[in-house]
């Protein structure tokens, strides 16, 4: 009989990816709240629907997986609860549908609380309700349907796109109207940043993907090179923030470049997937803590 406890739900849930979604949201409400722009029902409902939706993400990971044979029992990692049997199938498409929904009423509940705030034209409402069903598809078909694109390599691109440069600047525009000429260097590092934690998740994969033919980046090019490929965003990633601090908070690039490097020597000093699974959570929360600690030391 297929379980329904309470811990095999906060597993599909995955809760230790939550604080990347939060991570996004904190980082443009960041930029908006330096130029002036700070509101706290708009950062609440950000947070609620970022949160809401990488929780459909996860979960349609775990249907999606199942269902294309990702998550067969030579699989490295957690367990992935349908296809482990603890959560029906049925089960997960009546999740989906839920969060689906609690998506769609937590995303106009935003619309509604920022846009009459900008005067915002009718063209404006109708590209963030777009928007938010590009959101919605894109973590469904990540790996659920017929041709999910990350079994092609493109969701490193996508972590980028959604976490950094959609999450982080959409939430300033949501706040202030407007974007700040120096925005997207925080964006695209913070993007950068969160497409790390995908590539430790892949790297960790690599061999259970490439049998069940689940051709991420990672799976591509092989640990050593997805290894330096991870140096590389988070060399990059170090120097858009760099690039974007004010003046006279160099601490906190130093504090940055340390956690980087540490992070960095735990990738290369221990070669287990038990290690790479151990950075996932850990890089999460670090991501967290930074922009954490840009609100303290810069608002």
């Amino acid at each position: 009989m297929v379980s329904i406890a309470l811990t095999d739900w906060l597993a599909a849930i995955r809760l230790r990816t939550l604080p990347l979604a939060m991570s996004s949201v904190l980082c443009g409400a960041l930029l908006a709240e330096l130029n002036g722009y700070g509101d706290s029902t708009i950062l609440y409902w950000s947070i609620f629907t970022a949160v809401s939706l990488q929780i459909f993400s996860n979960l349609a990971n775990d249907y999606g997986d199942a269902c294309n044979g990702a998550d067969h029992h030579g699989r490295q990692g957690p367990p992935r609860m349908v296809a482990a049997g603890r959560i029906s199938a049925k089960a997960m498409r009546g999740a989906l549908w839920l969060f689906g929904l609690v998506c769609c009423s937590s995303g106009l509940y935003l619309l509604a609380q920022a846009l009459p705030n900008l005067n915002a034209a009718v063209g404006t409402w109708l590209g963030w309700l777009l928007l938010g069903v590009g959101c919605l598809a894109a973590a469904f078909y990540y790996t659920a349907g017929s041709r999910p694109y990350g079994y092609r390599g493109w969701g490193d691109g996508a972590v980028f796109l959604f976490f950094g440069l959609i999450g982080v600047l959409g939430t300033e525009y949501l706040h202030a109207g407007l974007l700040n000429q120096d925005s997207w260097m925080a964006a695209a590092g913070l993007g950068l940043w969160c497409s790390m934690v995908l590539n430790l998740n892949n790297m960790r994969d690599i061999e259970s993907d490439l049998a069940a033919e689940k051709y991420t980046l990672a799976a591509r090019l092989g640990l050593p090179c997805a290894k330096a490929y991870h140096s590389l965003m988070a060399l990059f990633a170090w120097l858009l923030w760099w690039a974007w601090l004010p003046l006279g908070q160099g601490y906190l690039i130093i504090f940055s470049g340390v956690a980087t490097m540490w992070h960095l020597y735990w990738l290369y000093s221990d070669h287990t997937l038990f290690t790479l699974d151990k950075l996932l959570p850990q890089w999460s929360l670090t991501v967290l803590a930074w922009v954490a600690l840009l609100w303290l030391m810069c608002v």
